[in-house]
């Protein structure tokens, strides 16, 4: 679920990779008998529309379709990044405001997200509504619980026309991008108005400290609900910026900050069972075991492990935007500039990246942020971003790193 801070707001779930798509069991809600039992929804879910009333049109998205590929990391195909073909994906997914009209959760707000029929969305549509459901349906079902930090399920149905609407609990109408962006656009107010803002040097810098301490709780937050899912044996494989969402964007607030994930349309389950079958032309995990291959995966236990690298390096490209675009004047960097500048430019060489980002003004408080505790910011990018997947840490393992944790002891 992505809500979109503009009518048209289109995500790169993907972040270089190629668009293929789970074959699900069943995407329709009034058939759910026919999904696997492994993966049926608690009976609390709501799959009748009559329980539902739809509110507002709030936005709407869809994703980016990267129709060639090279295999990651080795150092020789990073420089193919550049030539890879980007285009529109064909989904567009609606997202309208609710609520629940009956029953035990009556009042409930909800958001909607709506992907098309096939008739207007094809066969994908449907396949990716299907897994978002099954993999809600696991990680809501897992005996330890549902965690606070991925978005709730509420229920769904199908429309006559096809339509899947999956029903959300509306705990924020943000997601990180939204921060990112507001963030940016003050540091421009800020800078425009030169002098005049820059009288009181103590606010100056409990502002900074302040946005310092938000951005390291998102983390926290963000971490926290993507170790949930490998502890589930769940990939969540699109996480960026506009894939956790917020409750809020006040740097004030950030003590009540509580980051959520969402966007498991492209959830890959990794169950050792699962990563034994042949996954057939149109999975979604099809893609991430041959990249497993090329990267040396060859037994199961490393294919599994591969792919929860795979999640850790896509969560280091996320730390890597949040530590610099939040910093930066609106426009000054972008997501894909940024992994450009990773990936292509440096080479994943994060030493060489801050003497490039050190000399530009623009991105001097960036540094200084991923400077504090002696450099621990880097430390902990450079090991998320390790080009060999088998020396990446895991998600509990950058939650114990030094600049994450203790409640953001090396940003105060």
């Amino acid at each position: 679920m992505l809500l979109a801070s503009s009518p048209e707001c289109f995500s790169c779930f993907r972040s270089i990779r190629e668009n293929i798509f789970f074959i699900p069991k069943s995407p329709n809600f009034n058939s759910l008998n026919r999904i696997r039992k492994t993966r049926l929804c608690k009976a609390t879910l709501i799959t009748n529309s009559d329980c539902f009333q739809v509110g507002r049109l709030v936005g709407s998205y869809g994703f980016m379709n990267i129709t060639s590929y090279s295999a990651f990391p080795t150092s020789g195909d990073l420089e193919q990044l550049r030539v890879q073909d980007v285009g529109e994906g064909s989904v567009k997914i609606k997202l309208y405001e609710g609520r629940v009209s009956q029953g035990p959760l009556r009042g409930t707000p909800v958001i909607f997200k709506v992907y098309p029929g096939k008739r207007a969305g094809g066969a994908e549509a449907d396949m990716m509504a299907a897994n978002e459901l099954n993999s809600h349906s696991l990680l809501q079902s897992s005996s330890r619980g549902i965690n606070k930090h991925l978005v709730i399920l509420v229920g769904g149905f199908e429309t006559k026309t096809g339509e899947q609407w999956l029903a959300f609990r509306d705990d924020g109408k943000y997601s990180a991008a939204d921060y990112a962006k507001f963030a940016s656009e003050k540091v421009s107010k800020d800078r425009a108005l030169g002098e005049v803002s820059s009288w009181n040097r103590f606010e100056q810098e409990q502002a900074i400290k302040r946005r310092r301490y938000f951005i390291v709780k998102l983390l926290q937050g963000a971490m926290r609900g993507l170790a949930c899912m490998h502890d589930n044996d769940r990939l969540h494989q699109s996480l960026g910026p506009s894939s956790v969402v917020l409750n809020t964007i006040s740097e004030r607030e950030a003590r009540y900050l509580v980051p959520r994930l969402r966007d498991l349309a492209f959830s890959v389950d990794i169950r050792y069972s699962e990563i034994e079958k042949d996954p057939g032309s149109l999975s979604d995990s099809d893609g991430l075991w041959r990249r497993a291959s090329a990267a040396g995966a060859v037994t199961l236990m490393e294919k599994r492990a591969f792919g929860i690298a795979d999640d850790i390096y896509e969560a280091g490209l996320l730390f890597a935007y949040l530590a610099f675009v939040p910093f930066c004047e609106a426009g000054a960097m972008d997501s894909l500039s940024l992994q450009r500048l990773l990936e292509n430019t440096f080479k994943l060489d994060l030493e060489a990246t801050r003497e490039y980002c050190l000399a530009d003004d623009r991105l001097v408080n960036a540094v200084e942020f991923l400077d504090l505790g002696n450099g621990a910011g880097w430390e902990l990018l450079e090991a998320m971003l390790n080009p060999d997947f088998r020396k990446r840490p895991i998600a509990e393992a950058v939650l114990n790193h030094r600049f994450l944790a203790g409640d953001g002891e090396v940003v105060l």
